[in-house]
């Protein structure tokens, strides 16, 4: 039996030389093309599409949880962060009576079931206000360039579906069309 990598027979390392030009060209190609969908456009905007939107969010959430949530515990008489706002569910084993629990970490960390609404409501602001932003920024883009990222649609009023605004007289007249053909087509 032949071993292909056997180098003492003439032809075999003739082969072997074969199939490892084969095997590079091969990976050459995929590396190849790895690189070309790696640094092609749509995926690297899509990079900075999330790196930004990561940076994004986070300020989002500083703006929510450092700026807006505390002067709303200073103006509603709530006593402490809205973040610490908690209702003890079930007291775990180290409950005082007199004085509850100070924190959610303390509740927690006691092993009492709470239900952190505090927490809650600040992701809840945190959510609509990163909306209203991206909102904002997207109304900014359309507004600087002719591409539109905002699209408004209406209730077609033939088949009930959403559909773009733009589109709204040319669907009334197929749809008048279309009623027109199949009236004639019953006559």
């Amino acid at each position: 039996m032949s071993n292909p990598w056997n180098t003492d027979e003439g032809g075999g390392e003739q082969e072997r030389r074969t199939l490892l030009e084969e095997g590079e060209q091969k990976m050459q190609h995929i590396f190849n093309g790895f690189i070309e969908f790696a640094f092609s456009g749509n995926i690297l905007e899509i990079a900075f599409g999330l790196i930004l939107a990561t940076a994004f969010t986070a300020l989002t959430t500083s703006l929510v949880s450092d700026i807006l949530l505390p002067p709303l515990s200073v103006i509603l008489p709530l006593r402490r962060n809205m973040n610490e706002k908690f209702a003890v569910l079930r007291a775990g084993p180290n409950y005082n009576d007199q004085d509850g629990y100070n924190t959610l970490n303390q509740a927690q960390n006691d092993g009492a079931i709470v239900l952190a609404y505090g927490l809650f409501l600040n992701r809840v602001i945190n959510f609509l206000g990163l909306g209203l932003a991206l909102y904002g920024l997207a109304s900014l883009y359309q507004y600087c360039s002719n591409d539109s990222i905002i699209k408004r649609t209406v209730k077609c009023r033939y088949c009930k579906k959403s559909i773009s605004s733009k589109l709204a007289g040319w669907a009334r007249g197929a749809n008048e069309i279309n009623g027109r053909m199949a009236m004639a087509t019953r006559r």
